[in-house]
């Protein structure tokens, strides 16, 4: 395996990492209605947990306001009871057709709460990083074990990988920093 190989690996697991955290923060309710806030939500649907943007369409008609339609009526009492387990603090309400979900203005302890959240979510992302340059730097030493690459590759390589783990715990600092200024400004 080439020094290149190695390094695109770990760009790529890194850049998945990112796009998780960017899920998360998008299900992140916000003083404003998004989609991102219950897409993700899982449905009991015959009998397989679904995402809610699956089985669903979501739609924000206004700033306060959160409609799902469901492709399935049918789907309505399961994805009512799943929008009540869920951790978004909404209480749905629904015509049998058609589920509406008004979302309240956050309070400022509800919004000190969720920069909080946010931290440890990205710290999670951290952690996850780091744990991908921990095994990219095992599989280095193991080529160097293997006498695949010399000592001075080792070094350089190591190198390399901490400058690509440097940079997307950058792009975490800077993401989280957006988010909790976007939670905590009314």
């Amino acid at each position: 395996m080439d020094r290149d190989k190695i390094l695109r690996e770990v760009e790529e697991k890194m850049e998945k990492t990112i796009s998780v955290l960017q899920g998360e923060f998008r299900g992140m309710r916000t003083g404003r209605a998004s989609p991102g806030l219950v897409e993700n939500i899982k449905v009991e649907y015959y009998g397989s947990p679904t995402p809610l943007k699956q089985i669903a369409s979501i739609v924000a008609p206004e700033a306060q306001l959160l409609v799902v339609r469901p492709y399935d009526v049918a789907a309505v009492p399961e994805i009512m009871k799943a929008i009540q387990k869920s951790d978004i603090g909404i209480n749905p309400s629904s015509d049998g057709k058609v589920i509406r979900l008004n979302v309240p203005p956050l309070s400022e302890e509800r919004r000190k709460q969720l920069a909080a959240r946010a931290k440890e979510v990205a710290e999670s992302a951290k952690t996850s990083l780091r744990n991908i340059r921990r095994d990219a730097n095992k599989h280095v030493e193991q080529l160097k074990e293997d006498t695949v690459i010399s000592e001075d590759d080792l070094h350089t390589l190591k190198d390399k990988i901490q400058e690509v783990l440097k940079k997307h715990e950058d792009k975490v600092d800077a993401m989280v920093k957006a988010k909790s200024q976007e939670l905590l400004t009314i």
